[in-house]
């Protein structure tokens, strides 16, 4: 996932340079705004790739109680 959203990137970047260059103001403040939201799907992507999938509860003991 983090390659293909690199790949966006990218592509955003080159995108918001020929609108710039076009004079496309409109155009160049939505892609601002998506390279803004796609920055942090990367940062939220690095911080759960470094997280563990799965959590250990461990084995519940079994209680034995005595009968009476």
């Amino acid at each position: 996932m983090a390659f293909r959203l690199e790949e966006i990137e990218t592509d955003l970047i080159a995108r918001r340079a020929r609108a710039e260059a076009e004079g496309w103001l409109g155009e160049t403040e939505g892609m601002e705004l998506t390279l803004m939201l796609l920055r942090q799907k990367q940062a939220e992507t690095v911080r759960l790739t470094g997280m563990p999938r799965t959590v250990d509860l461990g084995i519940p003991a079994l209680v034995l109680r005595q009968q009476r």
